[in-house]
């Protein structure tokens, strides 16, 4: 099943508000390196716990990250996936500038 324009645009809107928080940036950067657990993450961070969990709620939310847990610890690690899609997106604007039709003279 596709889904349909308006899905697509939810879902870029919601993948890029999650990245408009420095310290979701944060865990992002450290994710490209590896899988990591929230312990490792909040030490790194200098964070606590239940701050940095709202956070990757919002990661999780926006399907930019995945979530495993192995006993009681949970491992996060990119969606790669999701980035695609949000650089597929972005893609888009990489026109040259001669591609955009300028608009016509108005309120003549």
């Amino acid at each position: 099943m596709s889904i349909t324009h308006t899905q697509k645009l939810e879902k870029v809107i919601v993948g890029f508000q999650a990245l408009s928080d420095p310290l979701r940036v944060s865990v992002v950067e450290l994710l490209q390196k590896r899988e990591m657990c929230v312990c490792d993450l909040c030490d790194i961070l200098g964070v606590s716990q239940s701050k940095l969990s709202f956070h990757l709620k919002n990661l999780k939310e926006a399907e930019l990250v995945h979530a495993r847990q192995e006993g009681r610890w949970i491992y996060y690690s990119l969606n790669l996936a999701q980035f695609a899609f949000l650089q597929d997106y972005l893609a888009q604007f990489s026109l040259s500038p001669s591609a955009i039709i300028p608009a016509p003279k108005c309120c003549e």
